[in-house]
């Protein structure tokens, strides 16, 4: 029985959208002066990115992470980056 609720190719389209997107997100949403705010999106966007490279799937560079620690990656990111009000100083 496959869990797939996506195909692999339109997840990382997905991702690579994603980690643009919070890549841009400080200088879209004016966060120029809330340095920790920026930084957290911009990690955020930078992992999402660099992992997406190093998954085992058909948009990935070096294809050496498997798809379960992919995702296993992302729900870990979306849950710092959810938290990170509380989390950083």
């Amino acid at each position: 029985m496959s869990l797939r609720a996506i195909p692999t190719q339109v997840h990382g389209v997905l991702d690579y959208l994603t980690g643009g997107a919070l890549l841009a997100a400080p200088g879209l949403l004016g966060l120029q002066d809330e340095p920790r705010a920026a930084l957290a999106l911009r990690l955020a966007g930078g992992g999402a990115t660099i992992y997406s490279l190093l998954t085992d799937y058909e948009l990935g560079l070096v294809r050496l992470l498997p798809m379960p620690a992919h995702l296993a990656l992302g729900a870990m990111s979306g849950v710092l980056l959810a938290s990170s009000p509380w989390v950083l100083p």
